[in-house]
């Protein structure tokens, strides 16, 4: 059977002085080529995560990821492949809270990586060794040229794992967190970051809250509470949910984090529908429970001033599956 080697990485994109797309490459002495930062994932660690440190490693740069790109496979020594999963990403804002909440990353050795160059699309299609690397090369480019590349990240989550409601004598708006809840609350925490979320929106029901405390703690902002996102507040006026998407969408800002409960997301997914065009929405499940407890779906809104938001692409993350490993005990 063929092993995967899981890996992720960036393209880094900016503006120059005249307007022009310009894009991040690293040079390997090793190999002598010209790549994208990328490198393996750590035990217990995320994708998106992995593809932040790795590119805080080899460029020594703190970025913000995007949208996803296309992945890339290709066969290692033996039988093994490797697979590596890419999302544009730019770099964080001065001042940005989102990095507080990242640990220190250390630079790679010049051994591993010797360079890291600036580079125009053009020239990096010139520059890069391996064909392979073209692929989401190419997509960055055609979401530039329709003016859909520069994004912010609306995270709708699902609360962490709670205690059942038949075993919790208090009120359900106090029923807290299992020990496994607490793990993926601060499992969250490096996926959080990873889309630059620097405002923590939540339901005041303690297992919301409870969830988003350890980031909220991490870049030191207050939880914006918004009691309309209960279960009974939603029960009564479901509107109002729809509402607060509504209007976070039009933020254009950085990356937000709402965190509810399960019988208020049919309501957000609607409104999320509104803006998201049938090939991208068809990949979000069209029925319950939606999202597993701590997991999120990642709402790529394109910032285009003047216009209408419009949703450009979607994901699913939840905690790294170490916390799986706990439920099971």
């Amino acid at each position: 059977m063929t092993r995967t080697v899981l890996a992720a990485g960036t393209i880094v994109w900016r503006l120059d002085e005249r307007n022009r797309l310009e894009v991040l490459l690293v040079h390997r002495p090793r190999y002598d080529d010209w790549s994208w930062p990328k490198g393996k994932l750590e035990e217990g660690e995320s994708l998106a995560a992995c593809a932040v440190r790795e590119t805080a490693e080899e460029t020594g740069v703190a970025v913000v990821l995007g949208q996803p790109l296309p992945k890339i496979s290709y066969k290692l020594a033996g039988d093994a492949r490797k697979e590596v999963h890419f999302w544009a990403a730019r770099p964080a804002p001065e001042g940005d809270l989102s990095v507080r909440a990242r640990p220190h990353v250390p630079p790679a050795s010049t051994e591993e990586i010797d360079e890291s160059r600036w580079v125009g699309v053009k020239d990096a299609a010139k520059l890069l060794t391996h064909a392979r690397d073209h692929e989401p090369l190419g997509a960055l480019i055609d979401q530039w040229k329709d003016e859909r590349l520069d994004t912010y990240a609306l995270l709708i989550t699902r609360h962490a794992r709670a205690r059942k409601r038949t075993a919790w004598k208090g009120g359900e708006s106090t029923r807290p967190l299992t020990s496994v809840g607490e793990a993926q609350a601060r499992g969250l925490v490096p996926l959080f970051s990873a889309y630059g979320v620097d405002r923590v929106l939540s339901s005041p029901w303690r297992r919301c809250v409870d969830t988003v405390a350890p980031y909220a703690a991490a870049i030191g902002v207050e939880i914006e509470m918004h009691p309309e996102i209960t279960e009974d507040a939603h029960k009564a006026k479901p509107k109002k949910a729809r509402q607060l998407i509504r209007e976070e969408s039009r933020q254009r800002a950085p990356g937000v984090a709402i965190c509810t409960h399960r019988p208020v997301l049919p309501t957000m997914m609607d409104e999320v529908a509104v803006n998201t065009p049938y090939r991208i929405m068809k990949q979000v499940p069209e029925a319950d429970p939606w999202l597993k407890t701590s997991e999120m779906l990642v709402v790529h809104v394109g910032r285009r001033p003047g216009r209408a938001a419009v949703v450009v692409a979607l994901e699913k993350h939840r905690a790294p599956s170490h916390t799986e490993a706990l439920a099971a005990t």
